[in-house]
């Protein structure tokens, strides 16, 4: 049996401002119309594996469900890291967990927020990898170069195996140019895809063998861990007990059982804005854009505009992506440090590092539309079914309107049903609540006014979907 273990802990600095701490590139659809992380999954699909088991950050968790959910995807477990912990802990933690209702199985490991455009090319490679798998191999994936890429690691290539695996000689840290220049014309090297395929069994008696912090912290954090709804929460006090370290550098880069399979094809992983230029479907000057975009000689250049219209003239190399609250315009060949500006954002406590103007929570969505000193408009949609918490507000009163839909609103002890173009006016300190009772998504708009309107002023009473005992921090509320 092969088990894909999905890794979907990571941030995405790369693709700021798209890409936020609470909804990061995984869950973001920036190839298609789907996102990163369906479009992994429903890749799956042509290769006939049991479901799969996803590892995630914790804030992330209710994003996971929701994709899944969206494209009728079966999820076996979503196992929530308590703190990011990198590659070889996440994969001790899923590789225990597959073995409790499985005898060991075969994983296959994928990033959650890669490209693959040849499906059949993958399914070869997969094929390919699970017979050296099945001989007790730790495998990875090795693309082929198409230029002298300084933003991957590489992987030298040793003895063959067959026309398609090799033994692993070396792996390479990100090169610069000329390094890189010299790996593209010497044909054996590839550059390292973060993918693998091994036996759950042959991963863990290596990591005991190089890394038995690693491996013993991630074996308390599963014994440890407690089940929360649909979700699998990993020990925080064990987990943090592991190094943070990747697979390569625990593992790979020091057994004798590593190999590689060639992988040639249209890959992306989607590291920078200017990768998903080199990816994209091209106009007849280089262009690609995404959304209400018009230039006028303009080459080589990146547009994503999806809310407005976004125009340029005369531009060469350039990377323009235009978001509700932010705005970047970059040098393509500088994509790469917009890690620099998120540094900065964090220093100075920025907002749009974490999330979007359009806030996602397990009910649905927020995005507050304008906002004063006493006073906040938002417009809220609440998925059908949705409901908030009960709650109420120390310095902030409510307004709502309802827009679209059919609504219950609990206010103290009344429960008050609201259809289109009915209100209800919430005071300072009124218990109440919001569910969608009917068959459409309800939207409503919220006028706020007070002394303070952060998100941390909410005391949470009751929620369905278990969120009480979480720190009412300013972006973890309502």
């Amino acid at each position: 049996m092969i088990i894909p273990i999905i890794l979907s802990g990571g941030s995405g600095t790369r693709l700021w401002p798209l890409s936020r701490k609470l909804r990061p590139k995984q869950f973001l659809p920036v190839h298609t119309e789907k996102t990163l992380f369906q479009e992994t999954l429903l890749r799956l699909n042509k290769l006939n594996l049991a479901d799969a088991i996803i590892v995630s950050n914790q804030d992330h968790r209710f994003l996971v469900a929701e994709n899944a959910m969206e494209i009728n995807y079966n999820l076996e477990k979503i196992i929530l890291e308590p703190l990011a912990r990198n590659t070889a802990p996440a994969l001790a933690a899923a590789s225990i967990v597959a073995c409790q209702n499985n005898d060991d199985p075969i994983l296959l490991v994928l990033p959650a927020d890669h490209i693959i455009k040849d499906t059949e090319k993958f399914k070869q490679a997969v094929e390919e990898g699970e017979k050296l798998a099945q001989a007790g191999n730790l495998v990875t994936f090795g693309v082929v170069p198409t230029k002298p890429h300084t933003g991957f690691g590489y992987i030298e290539c040793g003895e063959n195996i067959s026309s398609q695996s090799f033994k692993i000689a070396n792996f390479k840290e990100k090169p610069n140019v000329e390094t890189a220049n010299e790996f593209l014309e010497k044909g054996n090297y590839f550059w390292n895809s973060g993918m693998f395929m091994f036996k759950a069994s042959v991963y863990l008696k290596e990591l005991k063998k190089y890394a038995p912090i690693v491996a013993k912290g991630a074996e308390n954090s599963v014994n440890n861990s407690k089940n929360d709804l649909d979700f699998m929460r990993l020990d925080e006090n064990a987990f943090k007990a592991c190094p943070n370290i990747s697979i390569d550098y625990a593992v790979m880069e020091k057994t004798d059982k590593a190999v590689v399979v060639k992988f040639e094809a249209d890959w992306c992983d989607v590291g920078s804005w200017s990768s998903l230029l080199e990816i994209g479907d091209k106009d007849l000057q280089g262009n690609v854009y995404k959304g209400d975009v018009i230039i006028e000689d303009t080459k080589n250049s990146y547009f994503y505009a999806p809310n407005r219209l976004v125009t340029a003239i005369g531009l060469n190399d350039i990377i323009v992506v235009d978001t509700k609250d932010a705005l970047l315009i970059a040098d393509k060949n500088k994509s790469e440090d917009v890690k620099l500006i998120v540094e900065k954002l964090k220093k100075s406590n920025r907002q749009e590092v974490t999330n979007h103007r359009v806030v996602y929570r397990p009910w649905g969505n927020y995005d507050s539309i304008c906002k004063g000193e006493r006073d906040q408009v938002k417009r809220i949609t609440v998925k059908i079914g949705g409901k908030l918490s009960l709650q109420k507000h120390h310095h902030r009163a409510e307004h709502w309107v309802v827009v679209q839909g059919t609504a219950m609103v609990t206010k103290g002890d009344e429960q008050i049903m609201l259809s289109e173009n009915e209100s209800v006016y919430l005071p300072v300190g009124t218990i109440h609540a919001l569910e969608n009772i009917g068959k459409i998504p309800l939207k409503i708009i919220e006028v706020q006014t007070g002394s303070y309107l952060g998100e941390d002023d909410i005391v949470r009473l009751e929620d369905i979907y278990g969120r009480i005992e979480e720190v009412k921090s300013l972006y973890n509320t309502n």
